[in-house]
C-alpha cells in the first residue's frame, strides 16, 4: 500500500472508531463496571472480531475482483453512498446511554473476552461497513494477503487504543457523552458523509 493511501486509510480508521458504536460503548460500561485493567480482555475480544470481519470482507470482495475488475469501481461508488447514509444516520441518531448499576452476572477474563468478540463479530452493519470501507483503499493489482495484514493491523491497533483509552477514562466520559453526545454524533456523522463523498469520486 501506497504512504497516501495509508495515511487516508489511517484517518478513516480514526474517525470510524471514534464514531459511536457496540464496541466503544462495551468498553465504556465494562471501564465503569469492571475497571480498567479487566476491560482490556473485551478490547481484546473486540480487536479480534473485528479482525474477523476485515477478513470476510476483505477477501469477499477479492473473489469479486478475480471475475471482474470493474467490480472494484462499482463497490466504491456503492460503499461511498452507503457512508453516505450511515453519516446522516449517525447525525440524527440520539446519543448513547448507559446503565452503571447494570448488574454484572460474570466478570471473569474469559467471559470479558467474549462479550467483546461477539460484540463486534455479531454486528450485522460490521461486516457491511467493512465492505463498504475497505474497497476504496484496496489495490487489484497487488497481494490481497499484504494488504489485509496492513489494514487489518492498522484498523485493530486504533480501535484497541482508542477502547483502551475510553475505558480508562469511563467516568469523565460517561458525564461528556451525557452533556455532549448529540453534538458528537453529529460531528462523526458529518464526517462520514464526506469521507464518503470523497472517498467515492477518488480515482
Amino acid at each position: 500500500m501506497e504512504l497516501n493511501v495509508w495515511l487516508m486509510y489511517l484517518a478513516a480508521s480514526i474517525a470510524l472508531s471514534l464514531s459511536p458504536g457496540p464496541n466503544g460503548l462495551l468498553a465504556l460500561t465494562h471501564g465503569v463496571m469492571h475497571g480498567y485493567r479487566k476491560t482490556a480482555f473485551t478490547v481484546g475480544g473486540g480487536a479480534l472480531g473485528f479482525a474477523l470481519l476485515i477478513a470476510l470482507s476483505m477477501f469477499g470482495i477479492g473473489a469479486l475482483l478475480q471475475a471482474s475488475a470493474i467490480w472494484l469501481t462499482l463497490l466504491k461508488i456503492a460503499g461511498g453512498i452507503y457512508l453516505v447514509w450511515l453519516g446522516i444516520s449517525l447525525w440524527r441518531a440520539p446519543p448513547l446511554t448507559f446503565s452503571e448499576t447494570a448488574p454484572a452476572a460474570a466478570t471473569s477474563r474469559w467471559v470479558l473476552f467474549r462479550q467483546g468478540f461477539l460484540s463486534a463479530a455479531t454486528n450485522p452493519k460490521g461486516i457491511l461497513f467493512f465492505a463498504a470501507f475497505l474497497p476504496q483503499f484496496m489495490d487489484p493489482g497487488r497481494s490481497l494477503v499484504l494488504q489485509f495484514a496492513v489494514m487489518a493491523g492498522t484498523f485493530v491497533a486504533v480501535e484497541i487504543i482508542y477502547e483502551l483509552s475510553v475505558a480508562a477514562a469511563a467516568q469523565h466520559m460517561k458525564k461528556w457523552l451525557t452533556g455532549a453526545g448529540r453534538r458528537f454524533n453529529q460531528a462523526c456523522g458529518g464526517l462520514f458523509a464526506v469521507l464518503g463523498i470523497g472517498l467515492a469520486l477518488r480515482d
